[in-house]
């Protein structure tokens, strides 16, 4: 890395040593790539709130705060562990603590024949021939300082590979834990998805704070779906209400394949997710759904990429944002449809709660469309509670939280109606209302 500051000084003493100490630990090609990534972000440096996409969500204490690599992780228990992943009931399961595999921590019963499910730091020779043709391939590090940096100090990550023709029929869960003890660490997960041709597999992605510590996730996740491939992918972010996250995913779709995401993002005292999807080939259909809730003085960004290559490619946005207290929600998103691109299907709608008069959102949903003969349609709404319908509850006998708690679950229902496995989608209502009473006396307050 060049010079850069005393900013981020500390980016480069620690690139530097990870540069010496992680030899011999990966291929050469990984190798190379780390050193391109690192020679990128020396380059750009973090972005500001002056560039376009990021003009409201200013990353200044995700700059100004030392943290550190975290180079080793801490011994979590099973049991420290369990009330986390209990309600998943995985048969296959990936964890890492600090951004490092944790074997103790991981189950994986058997698997279909020709299935990977392991981490990227013990992939054999065969299993790299898989990686290589992948792995930062669609989440570009040449224009993004947050991925330049994640790929910089790739280290360890999940990979996941379905062959030609195989259904994993047991949800797969990668959980990422933080446990800083005391310092203020960076960690970076990794997780490539390859699904083969005619392949489907259920991908639960989880990101939780162990305890109320100040740390900074950095992910990225790219997923690949050949032709005819189905996923259905899951995104928790239950960090720490003191840390940062920052999560890129980056989807690459050919012919008739099918990708879906449901997220619900908590935690974090600042949170972005971008979702970059390219529909490469005809018959692709990709649906994002998504569920944001943020009080106190947290701050949550959603920002969407979804680009239409080519013919007869269907895409589906919906987010639902819950803002209370002095909590500030972006949503950024934008569908890109190519010249190419006819008979697309395309819609995008942005749905915001406010629960208190000084909560803030900024919802800009967009379309750039460059072909005939196509069916784009978007849309944003900002509301609040309607007085009538809390005065019928509390007309009912429910007292005035009681009531707002009630509609807030009523206004998330419409997107958890949609999630599949019924034990994804009562967790996911379950941590909604652990939310809403958390923070009733600050969100809900009259």
């Amino acid at each position: 890395m060049k010079e850069m500051g005393p900013v981020i000084d500390h980016y480069r003493s620690d690139w530097l040593r990870f540069q010496r100490e992680s030899t011999g630990s990966m291929p050469e090609w990984i190798k190379r790539y780390r050193q391109a990534a690192g020679t990128c972000f020396a380059d750009m440096g973090f972005p500001t709130s002056h560039h376009e996409e990021r003009r409201y969500t200013d990353v200044t204490p995700v700059m100004e705060t030392p943290f550190a690599f975290a180079w080793h992780a801490p011994e979590i228990s099973k049991g420290e562990a369990e009330p986390i992943v209990s309600w998943v009931g995985p048969r296959h399961q990936l964890t890492f603590v600090n951004g490092h595999f944790a074997p103790s921590l991981s189950l994986l019963h058997r698997l279909p024949q020709g299935v990977i499910v392991g981490s990227l730091r013990d992939c054999d020779e065969a299993s790299s021939s898989l990686l290589e043709p992948h792995l930062g391939r669609h989440a570009w590090h040449e224009d993004h300082a947050f991925v330049a940096l994640n790929a910089a100090f790739l280290n360890d990550g999940a990979f996941l590979y379905l062959p030609a023709k195989m259904a994993v029929e047991e949800p797969i869960l990668v959980l990422f834990l933080s446990s800083p003890e005391g310092q203020a660490t960076i960690s970076h997960p990794r997780v490539l998805v390859v699904a083969g041709p005619s392949s489907q597999a259920t991908v639960i992605e989880g990101y939780v704070g162990m305890k109320g510590d100040c740390y900074f996730t950095n992910a990225v996740t790219e997923v690949v779906l050949g032709e005819e491939a189905v996923v259905n992918h899951h995104l928790l972010q239950e960090e720490s209400q003191a840390a940062y996250h920052i999560a890129t995913l980056a989807v690459h779709q050919e012919r008739n394949s099918t990708f879906m995401s449901h997220s619900l993002a908590l935690g974090g005292a600042l949170a972005r997710i971008e979702v970059h999807g390219l529909l490469a080939d005809e018959g692709s259909t990709c649906t994002l759904r998504g569920l944001y809730a943020a009080a106190g003085r947290q701050h949550v960004d959603i920002h969407t990429r979804i680009e239409h290559a080519r013919r007869r490619c269907t895409s589906r946005q919906l987010y639902n944002g819950i803002l209370g207290g002095h909590a500030r929600g972006v949503f950024d998103g934008r569908v890109l449809v190519r010249q190419d691109a006819h008979k697309t299907d395309a819609s995008q709608t942005n749905k915001n709660l406010l629960l208190s008069e000084d909560a803030v959102v900024h919802s800009t949903p967009q379309l750039e469309i460059f072909a005939d003969d196509v069916k784009c349609v978007h849309g944003t709404t900002v509301g609040q509670l309607d007085p009538d319908a809390l005065f019928y509850l509390r007309s009912r006998g429910l007292d005035l939280e009681d009531a707002r708690r009630v509609m807030t679950q009523a206004f998330s229902s419409e997107l958890f109606g949609y999630i599949g496995p019924a034990r994804i989608r009562d967790r996911f209502t379950e941590l909604l209302s652990q939310w809403t009473l958390r923070t009733s006396s600050e969100s809900l307050s009259a």
